[in-house]
């Protein structure tokens, strides 16, 4: 089943989807094309896909695929994945070309990787939780009809310029730890924003989550960092720090909403943990 949502990366999935459909039918596949209403009816077609023995393709941007992915966690079929949105991180991350023809190829192959899963205040995620800086960021972009890494960039420098930064807590294992700064981030899949490489260590296979913190820097060092981000050399800046959890709580001086897949996770407290190897994918090459 491929499972479009057509109002993704501004209409760019109903733009390509004819290129979709041809490639499909080039590789005599059979398939039938259903369309989302809302993010809930996508899960559900997945879903009822699973149940009648056909493979979910999804053709749409992150926030669909991490929900979707979240909800078919811990079970034996695969998802297929056909980047369509603006930022299409998870398959940056994993290999999927954004070619059309190329994305179907690998769908077509039946590779097949078993991916972690993340999860919040028991809310599934494929890519990286975040809170903090990135929270502003986040609501602006999505908000904004601008498309691809320009959204992002705009985002940021807005909301920039409203920034305080705030106080942090952090809880692994009953260790305790505060900083003052900008964001914490809890990465599976490296890649956010349109291809910043804000965990360019991540690994969705390895049973671990990525943490990432960038502590309290000026504005004008800050945006600085950002360039940076999308090499992921800005891991080696003295504000930045990086390790690896399987599990963490974080709090905050304020009320904040964690993001994950582009869109709106849980709120603050949230405990974050990983789910190793719940989620089998179709990449590119000979996966295991």
């Amino acid at each position: 089943m491929l499972i479009v949502n057509p109002v993704s990366g501004g209409g760019r999935t109903l733009q390509i989807l004819p290129a979709v459909e041809k490639a499909f039918d080039l590789r005599r596949m059979v398939m039938r094309v259903e369309r989302t209403r809302s993010l809930q009816h996508g899960i559900d077609l997945a879903l009822d896909a699973v149940d009648g023995g056909e493979v979910p393709v999804l053709l749409s941007g992150d926030g669909l695929i991490g929900a979707i992915g979240g909800a078919m966690a811990g079970g034996d079929v695969p998802l297929g994945i056909i980047p369509g949105g603006r930022g299409n991180d998870l398959a940056r991350g994993l290999g999927i070309p954004a070619d059309p023809d190329l994305a179907v190829e690998a769908v077509a192959a039946g590779h097949t990787v078993h991916i972690d899963v993340g999860e919040a205040n028991g809310e599934r995620f494929l890519g990286i939780a975040s809170v903090g800086f990135d929270s502003d960021a986040n609501r602006i972009a999505n908000a904004s009809r601008l498309n691809g890494r320009l959204v992002y960039a705009w985002a940021a420098f807005k909301a920039l310029a409203g920034w305080k930064s705030q106080r942090f807590s952090l809880n692994e294992a009953g260790v305790q730890t505060r900083f003052t700064g900008y964001t914490v981030a809890v990465a599976n899949n490296g890649f956010y924003g349109a291809g910043m490489n804000l965990a360019p260590d991540a690994d969705p296979s390895d049973g671990q989550l990525d943490v990432i913190t960038i502590g309290d820097v000026n504005r004008l060092r800050f945006l600085l960092y950002l360039p940076r981000v999308f090499r992921g050399s800005h891991v080696n800046g003295k504000e930045v720090k990086a390790w690896r959890t399987t599990g963490i709580e974080i709090r905050a001086s304020r009320p904040m909403t964690v993001y994950a897949d582009g869109d709106p996770l849980t709120e603050l407290p949230a405990r974050v943990r990983i789910l190793p190897g719940a989620l089998p994918v179709l990449v590119p090459g000979g996966g295991a």
